[in-house]
């Protein structure tokens, strides 16, 4: 069954990049023309009340629900230290069945760093048959990519070519996720296997899902850095173009700004590298401090 009356999306925001959030929404509204109602479940990780307003300005066609990240990852969770440059947040994915409306059949998760080029509508009409998660292959392509994938496959049972997949944007059917209980095995995985998992939700849910997911086309997750005819939605993994720094597909960083126009953050000119390399090392540090606490 595919569900039609309510869509539901979800993503993770900080101040860091509270900018690109905003340009998501934009790009998710302008390009939405069916009469569904939705629901955008933002998951806040202590975003500033200023930033708040900025993300809710020119936004008419979207009813943003606001979850503070400490409501989503329960209490008895013991998060995994990996050493990656990645915020914690990025755990709060996993969780967000536990705070969607008991009757909602499925969420799209995207990352913040995203625009969208497609009637969202036409993404949660995807029949899922019972799939418990629905993705886009990622640039590796699989589980045996020697600069991802997942290095120990073979130690874990996984062939070859099994398929590994970008967690930047996934559906996931809710019902599902909860009755396997999908969030803690992912993070008991990583728990045992954190020296492998440089990517770390990548890795978790590659290795527990591996095999379960239903492959969308590749429009729905199209890299920056490639080259995809008539992206879906445009993922600018990597440097972002609101930094100086950005070498990727200058079109899309043309688009990028076109959204940006239409938010609070109009005028905005791509800054230096500095504040995005001291957040990177501000997670890797926080991470360190939680792993001493432990």
């Amino acid at each position: 069954m595919v569900p039609r009356t309510t869509i539901t999306l979800a993503s993770i925001v900080d101040n860091h990049l509270a900018i690109m959030q905003g340009a998501l929404l934009q790009s998710i509204q302008d390009h939405y023309k069916s009469d569904e109602k939705i629901d955008y479940y933002l998951i806040t990780d202590n975003l500033s009340e200023i930033n708040k307003k900025k993300l809710c300005f020119n936004i008419h066609k979207i009813n943003l629900i606001w979850v503070d990240i400490n409501d989503v990852i329960p209490d008895n969770i013991n998060l995994p230290v990996d050493k990656s440059s990645f915020p914690i947040n990025v755990y709060a994915r996993l969780f967000i069945p536990n705070i969607i409306a008991e009757n909602t059949e499925r969420t799209i998760y995207l990352d913040v760093d995203m625009v969208v080029m497609e009637d969202i509508s036409k993404l949660w009409k995807i029949d899922m048959a019972d799939y418990p998660v629905g993705g886009v292959l990622d640039r590796s392509r699989s589980v045996s990519c020697e600069w991802a994938g997942i290095s120990n496959y073979k130690e874990l049972g996984l062939a070859k070519d099994t398929g590994y997949y970008n967690t930047g944007m996934f559906i996931m059917n809710n019902r599902r996720w909860k009755a396997e209980n999908y969030a803690q095995r992912i993070v008991d995985c990583l728990q045992e296997n954190i020296k492998f998992s440089s990517f770390p939700i990548n890795y978790g849910m590659n290795v527990i899902l591996a095999n379960q997911w239903l492959t969308l086309d590749a429009r729905w997750n199209a890299y920056a850095m490639e080259e995809i005819n008539e992206p879906f939605i445009i993922h600018f993994a990597g440097k972002k173009p609101i930094f100086k720094s950005y070498s990727y597909n200058q079109e899309y960083k043309t688009i990028f700004f076109k959204y940006i126009e239409k938010t609070a953050w109009k005028g905005f000119q791509p800054i230096g590298e500095r504040r995005r390399l001291v957040k990177k090392l501000y997670n890797k540090i926080e991470k360190r401090i939680q792993h001493l606490l432990k």
